[in-house]
């Protein structure tokens, strides 16, 4: 029996990349010959240390094609193929967040008709026989029946609006799971390489220690069990009680073990995410990445610019493409009501803009006023996915007519006991609502809540108990009310001198 292989990700109704060379792959027995024949073009490749790639031409935008791959005997084909633009989303829970929950999704659901497309990576953090069965039914759909219901959120309003633009079918890859952190999404050697990276790769190698395959799927397995049974109580806990606190639910249903031991069938673990879902997919042929993730890094802020730092490295190396396009979704505002404002999402925001500041073909979407007080799933999409389009067109797609940039803190100077604040992508500012957000300092460091004055592209921020301001920060707090923006109407960053 052959061991030919075509990667899950190649289906009837795919979405090619217009325009570039077409990547084409899969595993098979050493040496087998694959030929690929596509609307008129033909590619080759030979099975080498178990895999095999083949690269097609570039093909402009097309519909209603067809693709025939053989190896000896073997033949597969597949129908309804677009030539478009494909776009990755990834990330955690709210690039993962339905259409069907999200605010618009009903409307979205019973009216649209688009020319999208969408192929959801299979959630399995194993690889064994059943993930590869699994993994074989897996496939791209159209938005029809119940299928986009199940479309992240994010994902779909994003390649609505580009394809309403380009006039071409636009694909996602949906490969995002909530609660994951980066290390989850890397491979072990780009976390090996750095000792704040490695952190949470030594937690799981520690737990592994001395422990048989057997005894981990045995220790899984059990928490597994517990868990299903913990959220079963939790979910009746909160149905049945009057105003619910968290004390009140562990009291109610004991321990909550979650995310559970660092097992290898746990997908809460560093590298879990990455054979079994980016290796998966890696390196079909896409426009580029949209990334919204953060939340979960929240327990170790401090590190999280290396961390996005290199999953972008790493990613685009396994992409072969070190200039991909990567847009990065900043985290809004949030705290739930029993937390203490830590200020960790804060640095979290800090380095999101870091990266987009230092690594070249990033955008930033800056979202602050899309978040919810004591909910870290805010349900309306709509303005995530609409400035991640607005990045797209910007930087990937040429139109610089677009006006896609919140405006950014550049440089500050003190003058007159004012402090001047001068911003990139600013063409004047407006309030909706009242005044807030704004924090100045002097020599003691510490900071007072001040007043600020409009002039036209600079801000200039006052304390008058603060005779000699020192450095003044923006929207330094994990939850916060938004009523600053630019003339564009897309929300100021936040931002702390240094």
């Amino acid at each position: 029996m052959s061991a030919f292989r075509i990667a899950s990700v190649f289906s009837d109704r795919m979405v090619l990349q217009r325009n570039k060379n077409i990547n084409v792959f899969g595993t098979g027995a050493e040496n087998e010959i694959i030929e690929i024949e596509f609307d008129g073009n033909t590619a080759k490749s030979i099975v080498k240390n178990g895999r095999w790639l083949a690269v097609l031409p570039a093909h402009k935008e097309a519909e209603n094609l067809t693709m025939t791959i053989r190896c000896g005997t073997d033949v597969r084909q597949f129908s309804d193929i677009a030539v478009g633009e494909v776009w990755f989303a990834g990330g955690q829970s709210n690039m993962e967040f339905e259409l069907q929950n999200c605010t618009t999704g009903k409307t979205h659901l019973e009216n649209d008709n688009p020319r999208v497309r969408y192929y959801y990576t299979q959630k399995n953090a194993f690889i064994d026989e059943k993930f590869l069965e699994d993994e074989a039914k897996m496939g791209w759909t159209k938005f029809e029946g119940d299928s986009p219901k199940c479309w992240s959120a994010v994902g779909y309003i994003f390649a609505k609006k580009l394809s309403e633009k380009l006039g071409c079918v636009v694909g996602v890859i949906g490969c995002n799971w909530g609660g994951t952190k980066a290390c989850h999404w890397m491979s072990r050697e780009s976390l090996e390489a750095d000792r704040d990276m490695r952190y949470d790769l030594d937690l799981y190698d520690e737990y592994c220690k001395d422990k048989t395959a057997e005894e981990l799927d045995r220790i899984y397995q059990e928490y597994i069990d517990y868990h299903t049974a913990w959220e079963k109580k939790s979910a009746e806990y909160y149905s049945t009680t009057e105003n619910p606190t968290w004390d009140g639910c562990l009291e109610y249903c004991g321990e909550n073990k979650y995310p559970g031991p660092f097992c290898p069938r746990n997908p809460f673990h560093a590298t879990a995410l990455y054979e079994s879902m980016i290796k998966r997919i890696a390196p079909y042929t896409i426009a580029g990445f949209m990334y919204y993730q953060g939340e979960s890094d929240d327990d170790r802020p401090q590190h999280y610019y290396k961390m996005l730092r290199g999953l972008i490295t790493l990613w685009r190396d396994d992409w072969g493409d070190d200039e991909l396009p990567f847009l990065i979704v900043q985290l809004p505002m949030h705290r739930y009501e029993a937390d203490e404002d830590r200020k960790n999402w804060c640095l979290i925001r800090e380095a999101q803009e870091k990266v987009f500041r230092t690594i070249k073909n990033t955008g930033l979407a800056v979202i602050l006023d899309c978040g919810e007080f004591n909910e870290i799933h805010p349900k309306d999409k709509e303005q995530v996915g609409h400035r991640l389009y607005l990045q797209a067109m910007n930087l990937v797609y040429g139109d610089k007519e677009t006006n896609a940039f919140s405006p950014l803190y550049r440089s500050h100077l003190v003058k007159n006991g004012k402090i001047e604040i001068t911003f990139d992508y600013a063409d004047g500012f407006e309030i909706r609502g009242e005044k807030c957000g704004f924090e100045v300092a002097g020599v003691d460091g510490e900071y007072k809540t001040s007043d600020f004055i409009l002039k036209d592209d600079k801000i200039l921020v006052f304390n008058n108990e603060i005779t000699e301001p020192v450095s003044v920060r923006y929207q330094w707090t994990n939850y916060g009310n938004v009523t600053l923006y630019g003339k564009n109407g897309l929300p100021v960053a936040p931002f702390r001198s240094k």
